[in-house]
């Protein structure tokens, strides 16, 4: 281990952060990181004051999301802890990178039931790709890098880093390593000439052919990749919820768009034909696949995922390859022949054709969902960063919008956390420095979860639209409800007057606001919210009877 001067472990961890790259820094003091607090002023990262710990992750996870690069927070020892667990959970699930720094009482107290204790290893080991508990302030410099290389490296995670009081307050003389060399960490995959032989064979013998994009064909850089093998092997590309935008928005006769159980009809149906899919970074997760035993069973199934454990753990393949996505699209691609495949493109139209789903008119002659997302799509084109909630309106979004660019579709897929939009929003526009348009979509529901982090858009003048899909329900379990329970909508209806006025909590906050309730209001609305120069919010009075279309189970 390098040596250097000697400084108190708290500085030690920013300066640490620093060498790590930390941009921005999220976070919620606390009496166990009094004293790295004291030495946040001076570092030349940013700090980000949340208004609570589960709003902090997630906007470092929203920060992860949009950028491609470690997220990262700090909060205190206990309940400061436990805040975190949900936003550290929907990082996890859908491998984002993201490094959480917690306080802990002095080592010495560990056990003894100490004001604010908690055991933050074993809390955390569900929700993160590794934890680390901080001996003494000599390891500070050496667990920071290593976590970040873990954090970053094979499937991205998050990874927490607990430091009790007395690591920060010691004095060490420990350095940042200039490398990092984990002995029981080597994720770096490389596909063998065999297995690139094999797929290029797979893909040039198929008549039916579906590639499949998840989020790791997102994290991976490789959504470019994608469109160019589409186009070059006419092949059509679906995507998962959180690989939306990793068709690098291949042209329209090759986009079939989200599949599984809202996914389009023909997503759905090509895959259910295809005598090949290629899965591109994705985990087969159950809303993907319904009943296993009858997912693509025409189909011989390739799937491509830097880590080893989800290859064949949900879908038996017939081809499992652990590397690296782009690394496999890039050198499979010569290998691969130029195709005309016509004849699949048409059918494939035809289902696209027939499968449109007709709108039904709302009986109280509310705004519909629809006419609501293709108000906001009209106005910003594809272009904007778009953070949701998670709900009806979660999944309307991700239907009805254009999605031309990776890293611009930011949801909670595998953890499926309401709570996640406003601030996942806010994480998003204070990376770009508020210099790219970011909308958020939340539902009634979700967005009274972490309103609180309305605040930071305030305090930071975000350009940030907030639009409230405001249903007076919990519209997706309603929906479930009405379907499989008869009807039986037990506790997802909000009474009216117990149900907020979004404009006057807007207005608490010092945000401008907005309410539309018909649809000959509704462009005016979404355009006054679209040019605001910082935060706006807007209700979107919508159909409360509307549903997701389709709602696939097998």
């Amino acid at each position: 281990m390098a040596y250097g001067k000697g400084r108190s472990g708290a500085q030690a961890l920013v300066e640490s952060l620093e060498r790590a790259g930390t941009e921005v820094l999220f976070g919620y003091p606390g009496g166990n990181v009094a004293d790295i607090f004291d030495r946040i002023p001076s570092a030349r990262f940013r700090f980000v004051l949340g208004r609570h710990e589960q709003g902090c992750v997630h906007m470092a996870d929203g920060y992860a999301r949009a950028t491609g690069r470690p997220g990262v927070a700090i909060v205190t020892s206990g309940p400061g802890l436990t805040n975190t667990v949900t936003a550290l959970g929907a990082a996890y699930m859908d491998g984002i990178p993201l490094i959480l720094v917690s306080g802990q009482v002095p080592l010495s107290q560990i056990g003894t039931d100490a004001f604010q204790e908690a055991d933050t290893t074993g809390i955390t080991r569900a929700v993160s790709k590794h934890n680390f508990l901080v001996q003494s302030a000599d390891e500070i410099p050496e667990t920071v890098a290593q976590a970040f290389y873990i954090a970053t490296h094979g499937k991205p995670g998050p990874v927490v880093i607990d430091i009790p009081r007395n690591c920060q307050e010691e004095i060490t003389r420990s350095a940042y390593p200039e490398r990092i060399s984990l002995r029981a960490y080597h994720p770096e995959s490389t596909a063998t000439s065999r297995d690139m032989n094999r797929l290029a064979r797979l893909i040039n013998d198929a008549r039916r052919p579906v590639l499949y994009a998840g989020g790791g064909t997102i994290a991976a850089g490789a959504a470019r990749d994608v469109a160019a093998l589409s186009r070059k092997a006419s092949i059509p590309v679906a995507t998962t919820l959180t690989g939306i935008g990793g068709d690098g928005a291949a042209d329209g006769a090759h986009t079939l768009g989200l599949a599984g159980m809202h996914g389009s009809p023909a997503a759905n149906r090509a895959i259910a034909e295809a005598d090949l899919l290629i899965a591109l970074g994705v985990r087969f997760n159950d809303r993907i696949t319904g009943k296993v035993s009858q997912y693509a069973r025409k189909a011989k199934i390739v799937h491509v995922d830097c880590d080893p454990s989800s290859i064949g753990k949900n879908v038996p393949v017939d081809l499992g390859i652990v590397a690296d996505v782009k690394d496999v699209l890039t050198t499979v691609f010569s290998r691969v022949k130029a195709a005309d495949r016509t004849e699949w493109l048409e059918k494939i139209r035809s289902w696209r054709e027939s499968g449109r789903i007709a709108e039904k008119p709302s009986a109280s002659g509310a705004i519909s969902p629809r006419e609501l997302m293709e108000a906001i799509d009209r106005r910003t084109k594809g272009d904007a960063i778009v953070a949701t909630d998670v709900g009806q309106h979660q999944i309307w979004a991700a239907q009805m919008l254009s999605h031309r660019r990776s890293r611009h579709f930011l949801t909670s897929g595998g953890m499926g956390a309401m709570g996640f939009g406003i601030p996942a929003a806010i994480g998003a526009a204070i990376a770009f420095g508020g210099e790219k348009r970011v909308v958020a979509i939340l539902g009634d529901g979700g967005a009274q979860m972490t309103a609180q982090e309305l605040a930071v858009a305030a305090e930071e003048k975000l350009p940030i639209a907030f639009v409230v899909v405001n249903n007076r329900s919990l519209g997706m379990v309603r929906q479930m409800q009405d379907v499989f329970f008869a009807g039986n909508r037990a506790a997802t209806v909000f009474k009216g007057k117990y149900l907020p006025d979004f404009r006057k909590l807007a207005s608490a906050y010092g945000i401008r606001s907005r309410r539309v309730e018909r649809a000959d209001k509704l462009a005016a609305a979404v355009g006054a919210a679209l040019s605001a120069r910082g935060p706006f919010l807007l209700e979107v009075m919508v159909d409360p009877e509307a549903n997701v279309e389709p709602m696939v189970f097998r």
